[in-house]
């Protein structure tokens, strides 16, 4: 399955990127939730899609992106897969407001023709991560950074290896209105990180978690590997089948 996209407009880019293939894997029971996973940079939607069918999640609909070909500046300007621009692999980097809300917009444009009895979620992989707890603030203001209205209800995030964008910017957005607050404090986050993370730090994905919860996101998950690199491992997989079963509620059967 794919699907082509012209939504996605990098700053200062006079023409839009296109999304690569779209892989999605079937629910093999009764489908409960449906959840984006975004890859990291560099990466495709087919490498996560393959990993995702092996979890013993049969009631989760999995939908993989993959990020438009551009220009990144963290490689010289060097083209590649990636959800939007960055210079570096942190919290602290500037951040590509438009090119975030262009991939925040795909993901919940892929959401919205889920049905409306369907729990909904994203999660992702460094990059990936880093869009989904975008889209997860995004959700939580009602809007995107451009000021449009956010579409879907999402149920829940997940971030592996990531850091947060625009944390700088979080206290404003969520104390905008009080409706904002309450969708920060009940949306549940798990945030994965290893110390031995070469690529994003370990203290960028912790910070960004005390970030989430200093600013009202008080339902985050924050979990450290010890000897995790900027991989994934089944320890963690594991943790993440464990969390997303008890949050979306789905119980141990397959009916």
């Amino acid at each position: 399955m794919s699907f082509g996209g012209s939504s996605s407009v990098a700053t200062g880019a006079k023409r839009p990127f296109e999304y690569g293939r779209t892989h999605v894997v079937r629910p093999k029971g009764t489908h409960k939730a449906t959840i984006v996973w975004l890859h990291g940079l560099g990466d495709n939607g087919a490498s996560w899609s393959q990993l995702l069918e092996t979890l013993p999640l049969p009631n989760i609909k999995w939908i993989c992106p993959t990020a438009p070909t551009r220009p990144v500046s963290v490689f010289g300007g060097f083209p590649s897969t990636a959800w939007f621009d960055v210079s570096d692999l942190s919290e602290d980097a500037p951040d590509d407001v438009p090119g975030m809300d262009a991939s925040a917009a795909h993901v919940a444009n892929l959401l919205s023709t889920e049905p409306a009895d369907i729990k909904l979620g994203v999660g992702g992989f460094s990059m990936g991560a880093a869009t989904a707890l975008y889209s997860a603030t995004c959700f939580a203001h009602g809007k995107y950074g451009n000021g449009n209205q956010y579409p879907v209800n999402l149920s829940l995030a997940v971030g592996l290896s990531g850091w947060l964008p625009c944390a700088r910017t979080l206290k404003n957005r969520i104390e905008s209105s009080p409706e904002a607050a309450q969708k920060a404090s009940s949306i549940p986050i798990l945030l994965c990180h290893g110390k031995a993370d070469d690529v994003v730090l370990y203290k960028h994905g912790e910070r960004s978690a005390d970030a989430l919860k200093t600013n009202g996101f008080s339902n985050v998950l924050f979990k450290s590997y010890n000897s995790l690199g900027h991989y994934t491992v089944p320890e963690e997989m594991d943790e993440v089948c464990k969390w997303l079963k008890a949050n979306l509620e789905l119980g141990t059967s397959s009916s």
